[in-house]
């Protein structure tokens, strides 16, 4: 797999330039795009570049590839994220499909997600960030939904993911998409920073894929493109 490796100043640009020729491309020839976005620190400056793409906003639909189980209205939120950093100024004509659902339990909420997602049909773009375990999305290692969320056979969906145990990640209930939202994708873009994670990248390729999700993707031809910078931006 080709890491593709850029400066700290152009790393950002690169990874959003990607994205939104995919965005472009999709409206281009279906009058229409889906964009499923991550959370955490990395996206934030490849968000603001792409808010100041000339798309058509108004024919874009945008997602994410995993929430904390928590409401828009918390800081955890990634939702929350998503909507200070990207949909802001032309980029607010897009239409947000939230992952979180005020239900009883996250299985219940991952239920009506995939309903909610369902109509969107595929993934024109993705951005995908690496937490330094190798998790991406929220299939974290040792989740008890971790083999479900790697099966490629399965239709695209979002599950819940239970806490971790005994102070393994996640700290908190999440939701996220599964692999069969990948395979199906038109463009995924992974975006990595430093050396720690690089190196942990290269570890996670020689994984075994039905529990290493970095492997998988690459086992089952996703789509992907990894942008990496030494120096986060």
């Amino acid at each position: 797999m080709l890491v593709q490796e850029f400066s700290s100043a152009d790393w950002a640009a690169a990874c959003a330039l990607r994205l939104t020729d995919a965005l472009s491309d999709a409206v281009a020839a279906n009058g229409r795009a889906v964009f499923a976005g991550s959370g955490g620190s990395t996206p934030t400056p490849i968000y603001r570049v792409m808010a100041q793409a000339p798309l058509d906003w108004s024919r874009i639909a945008v997602t994410l590839i995993d929430e904390r189980y928590v409401p828009e209205s918390d800081d955890q939120s990634n939702a929350r994220l998503l909507k200070q950093t990207l949909l802001t100024g032309a980029a607010a004509q897009a239409r947000f499909v939230p992952l979180y659902h005020p239900a009883v339990t996250v299985d219940r909420a991952a239920a009506l997600a995939t309903r909610a997602l369902a109509p969107e049909g595929r993934l024109d773009a993705v951005l995908l960030g690496m937490g330094e375990d190798g998790h991406i999305c929220s299939m974290f290692p040792d989740s008890p939904t971790l083999r479900t969320l790697l099966t490629p056979e399965l239709a695209p969906a979002v599950l819940g993911v239970p806490m971790g145990r005994e102070g393994m990640a996640p700290s908190l209930e999440r939701l996220t998409i599964n692999l069969p939202y990948l395979v199906h994708a038109g463009r995924v873009v992974l975006a990595l920073t430093g050396a720690a994670k690089r190196r942990v990248f290269e570890d996670q390729l020689r994984g075994d894929p039905a529990v290493t999700p970095i492997a998988a993707l690459v086992a089952h031809n996703v789509p992907l493109e990894v942008l990496w910078t030494e120096a986060a931006p």
